[in-house]
């Protein structure tokens, strides 16, 4: 009798989004071309771009001496937002499927 090999079932995907109760949703699939992998790729993306687009805002607003105390808070909140994205999408990729917060 030959040995059978099976394979490892496929790590779970972190997604770029949350429950309605705020826990992170994970995604299992034998391949990663299913709509939901690439629904979830293009949402990754437009993260990304959202974030690059926030960071060049930032250089603008934090060079201006006549920002307000609360355009510059309105401004951290966002950076965290897109860095928590961005912190989301790298642990997706690195495939830990674990989110901290």
């Amino acid at each position: 009798m030959s040995p059978h090999f099976v394979s490892p079932p496929p790590a779970p995907r972190l997604l770029p989004w949350r429950t309605a109760n705020g826990k992170p949703c994970y995604l299992i699939s034998d391949t990663d071309q299913s709509p939901l992998n690439a629904r979830a790729d293009d949402v990754e993306a437009l993260q990304l771009e959202m974030g690059a687009g926030l960071l060049g805002h930032a250089s603008e607003l934090l060079a201006d001496r006549k920002a307000t105390v609360s355009e510059l808070r309105f401004l951290a909140n966002r950076l965290c937002e897109a860095l928590n994205d961005v912190l989301r999408i790298a642990r997706s990729r690195a495939g830990s499927g674990r989110e901290s917060s």
